[in-house]
């Protein structure tokens, strides 16, 4: 709770510089005549006379806290603790990875070897597609070109935790025979998950298999106080200092304070002591800035080939999301901005307004529609060259107390205490999400990172890193001879393999 400043008539109020440098800052003062009048250079009482003043000038702007803005209009979850376990459930996978070779052989049934990550997800009845692996004819002598094998996931090995599956269109010892044998499967192989298939008189399946790897997100209490003095109230006031004008421009630091931490706070906990009222915590948010589980780590000139690219990852992976809004800094903004569009006419650009009401710059692709819009806080805290792809549809705003604003007579004082009380929280859901990294910064623990590469060499040196997935703007035969403009690649331990796409936030679990 702010402190009542008192001070004597006459006494100049110490003020700080604002971000322009004009030193009309007078933080933590009750507003009465007398600190008014020493933050203006001594307007004495009975001069405080109202002026026109451009409503306007002083309006609220969603626009300066655009992701508070967003918040507020983002799916709003009450909770009954400042402790949430937040689950950032995407679309369920489709594509499944072999851990190690099946070889060719005469059993009727095999354990298929999955990943680690993977084996659970395909339950019993479930069918498989394998990409890649050619099935045979219905009589199991000939192979089929072009015509993928197809397994049914019978059980799972108790040893192993892998599916047991069956072939469909697989190879047969016999013309005749009802089931076929094993095929062989290489290491390494994407398999997509179909559809179950059950018997004549079958009605159970087991579910589903989504279990979420909860995070916690603490919510963060955020208050703002203004004491007015009842001597202040009577006056006839001038200039920009009317009570309205005054609690406007409170309210605006504290959205901008409030939209800071939404981006970059850290979370955390502790206890404090209160007098009179003992031990009580502090809840620390985390800024989503910390909660991205994809990462675009650029450097070099934005063309439209990288922001096809761009594009093209953000609406085509496991998560796809129905709009993209992009909350760039000006250093951002102004590269996305002079990118020449005079050699692709299809790409259509118009200035619009989106549904939160702001005039945002909309490129459309075919994969889908960019929104972009300066977010001035992200100049704030340094990160001008960076940006953060979102669906504004994936936002969950979480509340442990509803906001609330009070009205209270300081006790002892003649003067009023205003104030609004909130607190929450705000949290990505899904996948989709992308952060431009722009600074060179480092990655988020257990995101994956990206990087658009548009050279047929492979990278090198600063340009090459362990577990990067690098997004092909070009066929680069350096990478690998399969290597095609489009693909994503990754490097790990020491080689390269062809990406899925998929997001696995910690590959050791």
């Amino acid at each position: 709770m702010a402190e009542t400043v008192n001070v004597a008539p006459g006494t100049e109020v110490p003020t700080s510089p604002g971000t322009a440098g004009i030193k009309s800052q007078a933080p933590g003062s009750a507003t009465t005549v007398s600190s008014v009048a020493g933050a203006t250079g001594g307007i004495a009482p009975g001069n405080l006379v109202e002026t026109d003043i451009d409503d306007q000038l002083f309006r609220f702007q969603s626009e300066d806290t655009a992701l508070m803005s967003l918040m507020l209009k983002a799916k709003k979850v009450k909770v009954n603790s400042p402790v949430v376990e937040h689950y950032m459930i995407d679309e369920q996978r489709s594509t499944l990875t072999t851990d190690t070779a099946v070889a060719k052989g005469n059993a009727q049934q095999f354990v298929l070897p999955l990943l680690s990550n993977d084996q659970n997800i395909p339950r019993d009845y479930h069918t498989l597609l394998v990409p890649g692996v050619d099935g045979y004819t219905p009589d199991g002598q000939a192979v089929t070109p072009g015509k993928c094998l197809m397994l049914f996931v019978t059980g799972r090995d108790a040893t192993t935790n892998n599916p047991i599956v069956r072939a469909v269109n697989g190879p047969k010892a016999g013309k005749d025979d009802e089931w076929c044998t094993t095929p062989a499967i290489p290491a390494g192989t994407k398999l997509k998950l179909m559809a179950n298939a059950m018997y004549e008189t079958q009605k159970e399946v087991d579910p589903d298999l989504i279990v979420p790897r909860p995070m916690l997100v603490y919510l963060q209490k955020r208050g703002m106080n203004q004491v007015v003095s009842d001597y202040f109230e009577a006056q006839k006031k001038h200039i920009p200092f009317t009570q309205s004008l005054i609690a406007e421009q409170a309210i605006l630091n504290f959205k901008r304070a409030g939209n800071r931490t939404l981006w970059s706070g850290r979370p955390g906990k502790f206890a404090i002591n209160v007098p009179k009222l003992g031990n009580q915590m502090l809840y620390f948010t985390e800024g989503i800035r910390w909660q991205f589980k994809r990462e675009l780590q650029h450097s070099g000139k934005w063309t439209i080939e990288k922001l096809i690219a761009l594009a093209k990852m953000y609406f085509t992976g496991e998560d796809v999301p129905k709009t993209a809004l992009l909350l760039a800094g000006k250093n951002l903004l102004e590269e996305l901005q002079c990118i020449d569009f005079s050699k692709h006419p299809e790409i259509q650009i118009q200035t619009r307004q989106n549904p939160v009401g702001w005039t945002v710059t909309s490129i459309h692709t075919v994969f889908g529609d960019i929104d972009i819009k300066r977010e001035p806080t992200l100049d704030t805290l340094g990160w001008s060259n960076s940006g953060a792809l979102i669906g504004e549809d994936r936002l969950v705003h979480y509340t442990y107390a509803q906001q609330h604003e009070f009205n209270d007579r300081v006790e002892g004082e003649e003067a009023t205490r205003k104030g609004i009380v909130v607190w929450d929280g705000l949290a990505l859901k899904g996948a989709c999400h992308i952060w431009i990294d722009g600074e060179g910064n480092t990655a988020n623990a257990g995101a994956t990172t990206y990087a658009i590469w548009d050279s047929a060499e492979a990278p090198t040196g600063d340009d090459l890193a362990e577990n990067r997935v690098y997004l092909l703007v070009q066929d680069c035969p350096g990478i690998s001879a399969a290597a095609q403009n489009g693909q994503m690649w990754r490097y790990k331990d020491a080689k390269w393999a062809e990406f899925t796409g998929e997001i696995i936030a910690d590959e050791t679990l």
